[in-house]
């Protein structure tokens, strides 16, 4: 076996470099872990992956995180090191056929240790992602995947388990106009040959734009550079010119579209408007079904404030309405409206936790029967039953409060809060227990 280049240097002469017309964030590619920036948790001092590498020890990885994170990095990375047969597939390109060739080829070569790389591993359906199993299982493949969705929710658990799960962050402001600088001014791999220049003030803003996406941030300097003459000074006033018409990251249906929805309605709950609007845009700007912001808002209504505020169900649903008649861009001020109300009303979530309680109730306990003075009382056979026989009908006592009780063995699983309007309940309904216990102290 061939000698293993150090993971820390630069890997061997051997190893194919990287053609000159390819995009730039494929020439600025880290080639070794000591060139990769930011994931600290993953390559840092004492951490589990660098030393899996250094082994060649590793069994299936799984690296998952947003586009630009260095997901495929990593997988290179691990190829040059490694003197083992490498071969890279995207799920979005490949078939069961490929998949399938590739495999028995990997168990007629077992000294190869063949080591799969499949790209966007997320798009493989579940037949797709079994076929893997016994072949990583035996030790056929060593699977690395790359995937911008949660495993948990994309990924098969059998073949999950069986993998060794790396989680990316997006990388920071910082770490992004490093890479945009090495990449500005290198001459063998980045934009050096063309002798512009830039402050680095443009290449902060450039990094804040790129949001956590080093791909991104590259493809981006590559073209203000390229659409300026040889020698050209990139400027703020360029910058903003190109970035008037970016994207923010949102992927519907992803992970930032779930953890938003969330970051929305924690701020409604907590009573920040402000936060909530900013998340509210963030969807909005990112493409969001309006309809899916104003069902969460249906939901909040009662779930966070109910009986706080019933004013705020009433609301949330003719904002939905709204959203249904109007639809987009001026259903955004119908959302705006319902969200900042929300947001402001006073909090309660008593009839969610009675509903809860009530259901545990049922479900640990033995069900109780109708009593008999509630059943329907409709037809001969009920009513010789005695049906109802024993009902004390409410609008005949004072107050409407008979003293029966709707319980064989009554039990209480609602109890008011102090805030907003319930505190107006929480006296009504503590007036009506001491008429009952009136009522039936007097009979």
């Amino acid at each position: 076996m061939a000698e293993q280049t150090d993971i820390f240097s630069t890997p061997s002469q051997g190893k194919p470099k990287t053609s000159p017309s390819a995009p730039l964030a494929a020439r600025m590619r880290s080639r070794n872990i000591s060139e990769i920036v930011g994931q600290n948790h993953i390559v840092g001092e004492n951490c589990l992956l660098p030393r899996l590498i250094e082994s060649g020890n590793f069994g299936s990885l799984l690296f998952y995180g947003p586009p630009g994170s260095g997901k495929t990095t990593f997988a290179e990375v691990i190829a040059a090191h490694s003197t083992c047969k490498f071969v890279r597939i995207n799920a979005v390109l490949s078939n069961v056929a490929e998949l399938r060739e590739i495999l028995k080829i990997a168990r007629y070569e077992p000294e190869a240790r063949t080591i799969l790389f499949i790209d966007e591993i997320h798009r493989f359906n579940k037949s797709q992602q079994d076929l893997l199993l016994p072949d990583v299982e035996a030790g056929n493949i060593r699977l690395i995947g790359a995937t911008t969705h949660n495993p948990g929710f994309y990924i098969n658990a059998p073949l999950l388990s069986r993998s060794h799960l790396f989680k990316l962050e997006p990388l920071t402001e910082e770490a992004i106009s490093e890479v945009l600088n090495k990449a500005f001014s290198d001459k063998e791999n980045g934009l050096g040959n063309h002798k512009c220049t830039i402050k680095s003030t443009v290449i902060s803003k450039l990094a804040l734009y790129s949001q956590g996406d080093l791909r991104r941030g590259l493809n981006s300097l590559e073209v203000l550079v390229l659409s300026q003459p040889l020698g050209s000074n990139i400027t703020e006033t360029q910058l903003e010119a190109f970035a008037s018409e970016r994207q923010i990251r949102y992927d519907a249906n992803e992970d930032e579209h779930y953890d938003t929805a969330s970051a929305y309605i924690k701020s409604m709950r907590g009573g920040d408007p402000d936060a909530a609007l900013y998340w509210l845009a963030k969807m909005l700007l990112g493409g969001e079904d309006p309809r899916f912001i104003a069902r969460r808002l249906v939901i909040l209504a009662s779930e966070d404030i109910s009986l706080a505020d019933s004013r705020a169900l009433t609301l949330a649903v003719s904002t939905f309405q709204a959203c249904e008649f109007i639809g987009l861009p001026e259903c955004e001020h119908h959302l705006a409206h319902a969200t900042v109300f929300l947001a402001l009303c006073p909090k309660s979530n008593s009839t969610y936790s009675a509903l809860a309680k009530a259901k545990e109730a049922i479900r640990n306990q033995p069900v109780q029967e109708v009593p008999l003075w509630l059943r329907d009382s409709h037809g001969k056979a009920n009513k010789d039953a005695g049906n109802s026989k024993e009902y004390l009908y409410s609008h005949n006592f004072q107050d409407s409060i008979s003293g029966q009780d709707y319980m064989v063995n009554p039990q209480s699983f609602y109890t008011p809060k102090e805030n907003g309007s319930e505190k107006l309940l929480a006296e009504r309904l503590a007036n009506w227990k001491r008429i009952k216990q009136a009522i039936r102290a007097g009979s």
